[in-house]
């Protein structure tokens, strides 16, 4: 039997400063320092999780009558090295959202304030494990 509530990725070095994520679908993504390959950097990931977490939430719930004319979400955060070491502050996530005229668009659009709020208080996973704080359990795998 599987646990279903479980989620996991593995990460491989494919070259100096440079590793693939695959998840358990085999999908992939590629990450670094930000150097000159177009790779993310681990915070990029992180900013692009938080924001892409919170679109799906909110097209979810706005999107029930009709489709948007324009969805995109812009996430940017500061990172900063202080007593508490390397951490992101000042995080936002901004939506800029629009629908056709009409009934249907107009009911969409009421709804994007609700469904905003919806993610960040209690739906998307990724920004509200950032906000309660979960403590990260770091340990070696030993080898032969």
């Amino acid at each position: 039997m599987t646990d279903d509530t479980v989620r996991s990725v593995e990460i491989t070095r494919i070259g100096p400063a440079r590793f693939k994520a695959t998840n358990a679908r085999g999908g992939e993504t590629y990450f670094g320092t930000g150097g000159a390959d177009p790779d993310f950097t681990p915070v990029e990931l992180l900013l692009a999780a938080i924001a892409g977490c919170s679109a799906l939430d909110v097209e979810a719930i706005t999107h029930k009558r009709t489709s948007s004319t324009t969805f995109d979400v812009h996430a940017e955060g500061r990172k900063v090295r202080d007593a508490d070491g390397n951490h992101l502050t000042g995080i936002r996530v901004s939506f800029d959202i629009a629908f056709p005229e009409g009934p249907d668009g107009d009911a969409a659009s009421h709804r994007v304030q609700s469904a905003i709020e919806m993610s960040r208080d209690r739906l998307c996973t990724v920004s509200r494990t950032v906000q309660l704080g979960e403590d990260v359990v770091y340990e070696p795998v030993s080898r032969p």
